[in-house]
């Protein structure tokens, strides 16, 4: 079988057809890529989901800093039960957030975070957490929530690590109707490997 010579603005034309399509495709591939060097770099402040507690507790210890944020127009109280802890590195620690809806109503939200310096995103696990999760609040309820986490002893081998003393752990709620904060949860759930 002979394919047809392509001259002019037929060539032209398949060339043009050619790139649309590959950016099309580059677009299809680039959340998976992306979310998969999240997950392996810890890039953007990416948490590791752990499945255990380390096996070793360092002499070593770390400021985490706790930070609650709601979206715009979300009507949610949120905080930290704590604002800091000096925790060591490999220990297993707890913390609690706070949430209270002051609204007449029910409210669903769903909640993404973050953890800075982002080059942290690698070495802070979460045993347990209230991330990705709908949670509904009737009108006045408020509920705290637990956050179970450690630093990764791996850290202490790291020598681009040794000038980090403290970390935040920041949390935003956002309403489980938004569209976008759907998205931003199931991409970091996904980048987290749950």
């Amino acid at each position: 079988m002979r394919f047809p010579v392509l001259t002019g603005n037929t060539k032209v034309m398949a060339i043009c057809l050619g790139v649309a399509l590959g950016m099309v495709g580059m677009a299809y591939a680039a959340v998976p890529l992306y979310d998969l060097f999240c997950r392996v770099t810890g890039y953007g402040g990416t948490t590791q989901i752990a499945q255990y507690d380390p096996d070793q507790i360092l002499d070593r210890t770390i400021n985490v800093r706790f930070d609650a944020n709601n979206a715009r127009d979300f009507p949610w109280q949120f905080e930290p039960l704590q604002r800091q802890m000096r925790v060591q590195i490999g220990e297993t620690a707890i913390a609690f957030y706070r949430v209270t809806n002051p609204t007449d109503e029910p409210v669903t939200g769903i909640a993404t975070y973050n953890v800075t310096p982002f080059k942290m995103g690698p070495y802070f696990a979460k045993l347990e957490c209230f991330c990705f999760t709908e949670q509904t609040l009737g009108p006045g309820e408020s509920m705290d929530m637990p956050v179970l986490f450690f630093v990764d002893p791996v850290m202490a081998d790291e020598s681009r690590m040794d000038d980090v003393h403290t970390v935040t752990l920041s949390y935003t709620f956002f309403s489980a109707s938004d569209s976008r904060a759907r998205n931003l949860a199931q991409r970091q759930d996904s980048v987290a490997g749950r």
